[in-house]
């Protein structure tokens, strides 16, 4: 279950709130029973399977829980055995997780990973980078456990570090300090509501969804400004929900966003959209750059060390949401940015050619605002779509009412396939997927008839949890995003 993706979570985690509030009235939530209230939290985050391979399913709590085991025992070596060679080795092996679960399902049919584990590799290097630095004089296993999976931050960030979230867990609240936590926690919750349920669905359903569908120029660029604010609105709110439930459990998890549509340059820019992460890569990235090139002396040119430490600092950030073209572009671009403004920059000192007064303020705001639009297009991967894969099939909505998706093969490109619908692992059914799907036409996916839609019978409609699988029968494969677990409450 994906933290804060859906009402039905927010229903769920009741069982963990209510307790808390009522522990804090008292003076009671303090660390330990933060512990617990996590570790509920991650079984029903982790409560699936993931399909390794064609028949085998490993649970996502056993993946997890290796993974935790995994990096407590390289902090603790690291730890206890401080030396360069070792620290290297130490990078190497906690991010090779984070490597398998990008790079493995270029394979087909092949699966790793679970939700977080990008940032909870982030957490990991800064426990690794700090013991390295010799800023951590003590290690408690459990506490570094609980930094590395706390729950309302795992899926998205915001990316803390151990230092910091260390003080936060550590700190004994009274009644009143918990309802100042309190006061905040509902707060920032209610915003989350109000950018992701709200903004965030209104754009996504009038703009965004009519967007894709346009072709040229003009719908390219209405679809660019679509999902740049669609992008802002649903992170933020996710970050709102992530910073509203840390202060629940007394962490003060940092900010992610500061205004960023109204930056003055792409300096600026990076200092106000994901504060978190950009801060993270210029600290144990950019700066041990610039610091190893100072020392050895690699660079003649005065500001030639910063470029290439921009263009290798962004390119990391690229590779990290993933191996595909149009992530490598995107850091690239941003790299090329923050390098043509750091040149203009000075010239412009020297010069005074552009002008600071006036309207200008908003002239820069406006250029900014652009350049960072025109990012996040490549960065959607619109400019760039992926090749077409030999097969595709995907349930695009599993509900009580319905099972909505598509299928293909390139070998048989205008054939209609047929799926089949299983109810707990019962037939209930067979379609054909010959529904007309513009945007698959679009994209190049035959003639764009390979939809379908299967109705849930109503007797399912009992309030009881039931796993819907939907499968191609031509090639029984099943479809992505199946089997799906629906509970579907009586009329």
């Amino acid at each position: 279950m994906a933290p804060f993706a859906d009402f039905l979570f927010f229903g769920v985690m009741l069982y963990i709130i209510v307790p808390t509030i009522l522990l804090g009235l008292f003076g009671r939530a303090n660390d330990r029973w933060a512990s617990i209230a996590c570790i509920a939290a991650l079984l029903v985050i982790f409560s699936g399977e993931l399909l390794v391979r064609p028949q085998l399913n490993l649970p996502f709590w056993g993946i997890v829980a290796g993974y935790a085991v995994y990096q407590l025992g390289l902090a603790w070596a690291l730890f206890r055995w401080r030396t360069r060679p070792f620290f290297y080795c130490a990078v190497f092996l906690a991010i090779l997780p984070l490597a398998a679960a990008k790079f493995v399902p270029l394979f087909p049919d092949t699966a790793f990973g679970f939700i977080g584990i990008s940032y909870v590799t982030f957490r990991a290097l800064d426990v690794i980078f700090s013991i390295n630095d010799r800023v951590l004089t003590t290690f408690a296993p459990g506490q570094y456990l609980a930094f590395l999976f706390f729950f309302p931050t795992i899926s998205s960030g915001p990316v803390d570090r151990y230092r910091r979230f260390s003080q936060d867990w550590n700190r004994l609240r009274g009644r009143h300090e918990f309802l100042d936590d309190l006061d905040a926690a509902v707060q920032r919750v209610f915003q989350g509501f109000l950018y992701k349920f709200i903004i965030a669905a209104l754009l996504d359903k009038h703009w965004l969804e009519p967007a894709m569908k346009q072709t040229g120029f003009f719908g390219l660029a209405n679809y660019m400004y679509a999902y740049t604010f669609f992008l802002f609105f649903d992170f933020a709110g996710y970050t709102a929900f992530a910073i509203g439930f840390s202060r629940l459990f007394g962490v003060k998890s940092p900010e992610n966003f500061d205004k960023p549509f109204l930056s003055r340059n792409i300096r600026d820019f990076w200092n106000r959209w994901h504060i978190s992460l950009s801060f993270w890569f210029r600290d144990h990235v950019y700066m041990r750059f610039l610091l190893a090139a100072a020392k050895g002396k690699w660079f003649k040119g005065k500001h030639t060390a910063s470029y290439f430490g921009l263009f290798l600092t962004f390119g990391l950030m690229g590779l990290w949401h993933g191996p595909e073209r149009h992530y490598l572009i995107y850091g690239a671009y941003h790299a090329a940015l923050l390098s043509a403004y750091d040149i203009f920059a000075r010239w412009n000192k020297r010069t005074k050619r552009w002008p600071g007064g006036g309207v200008m303020p908003a002239v820069n705001i406006l250029i900014t605002f652009h350049a960072i639009a025109f990012g996040l297009l490549i960065f959607s991967g619109r400019l760039s779509p992926r090749p077409i894969p030999r097969y595709e099939q995907v349930a695009d909505l599993v509900n009580c009412q319905t099972v909505t998706g598509w299928v293909w093969d390139s070998k048989m490109p205008d054939q209609a396939l047929h799926v089949d619908i299983y109810i707990d692992e019962t037939p209930m059914g067979r379609t054909t997927a010959n529904v007309l799907r513009p945007e698959l036409r679009q994209l190049g996916y035959g003639n764009g008839q390979h939809g379908f839609t299967f109705p849930v019978p109503e007797y399912f409609r009992d309030g009881r949890t039931h796993v819907v699988e939907a499968k191609v029968v031509e090639s029984g494969r099943t479809l992505r995003n199946t089997p799906e677990t629906i509970v579907c409450p009586r009329p």
